[in-house]
């Protein structure tokens, strides 16, 4: 078996470091590894079509084939709508892997895609900059070797989501989501995160989406020195891949 690993952020190599910007970060080049876990070795690819470095992008493999979508460029500070489509071919031999540029894609950083069917997938959250998050929700469709991605309708984001400057989640699996932001966005308790639940239902379905709450305080009885905080980037990251889709399974969490 394989695994394909591309985009990312590393520190700033050391001969580059100053006193200020010690703990800086910058994209790690736009090469494809190849990872086999069954001889342990590790190839990497350099593509063409792949220029800048990206971070924050979603993924979603189905079978020989990646698509990466959105993610942001930290040395231009843009969230290009890139759309690649990878094609990994595993003749006996050497590997190879190809990419190609595939029109409509989104502008997005930190989005979390959910599967709601076996082709299905649904696209939640993330920023369209720095600023300003991405309240549109889209279907993503994966079939006869396409990609397909439609907006669809958004559910009722409560005033405390709308109006937050940050969020954060998690897929959840079976279509849903874990959407969380400061406890300091609703003036309550200050050190607590309030969470969400997104619930995406799939074509078949009532297509208007159910958003539960529950609130999950996240004090903690550690000294703040003994943590290391999330110094460079308050945005997080997350993939799916259409293997881990069991509709059969009845287990109700997948992580």
């Amino acid at each position: 078996s394989m695994s394909a690993i591309f985009g990312g952020r590393s520190y700033t190599p050391l001969a580059q470091r100053t006193t200020e910007k010690w703990n800086s970060v910058v994209d790690c080049l736009p090469s494809v590894f190849l990872v086999d876990f069954e001889f342990g070795c590790c190839t990497s690819y350099m593509l063409p079509e792949l220029q800048d470095g990206l971070s924050f992008h979603v993924s979603i493999a189905r079978d020989d084939t990646i698509y990466i979508l959105g993610g942001h460029s930290l040395q231009n500070n843009t969230r290009c709508p890139n759309l690649y489509k990878l094609k990994v071919d595993l003749p006996l031999g050497s590997p190879s892997v190809t990419c190609t540029i595939l029109p409509g894609g989104i502008s997005v950083s930190s989005a979390i895609v959910t599967q709601i069917s076996d082709t299905e997938f649904v696209l939640v959250g993330g920023y369209h900059s720095d600023n300003e998050k991405r309240l549109v929700c889209n279907t993503i469709v994966l079939e006869d070797s396409k990609i397909k991605i439609v907006e669809r309708e958004s559910p009722e984001w409560t005033p405390d989501i709308k109006h937050c400057r940050i969020w954060f989640g998690c897929d959840m699996g079976k279509g849903s989501v874990l959407l969380g932001i400061p406890g300091a966005n609703k003036q309550l308790i200050s050190d607590a995160n309030y969470f969400y639940i997104l619930r995406c239902k799939g074509e078949e379905e009532d297509k208007e989406e159910e958003l539960t709450t529950q609130i999950c305080s996240q004090t903690s009885s550690e000294d703040p020195g003994d943590s290391t905080p999330f110094e460079d980037s308050e945005e997080f990251s997350f993939s799916a891949e259409t293997s881990s889709f069991d509709i059969d399974d009845t287990d109700t969490y997948n992580e």
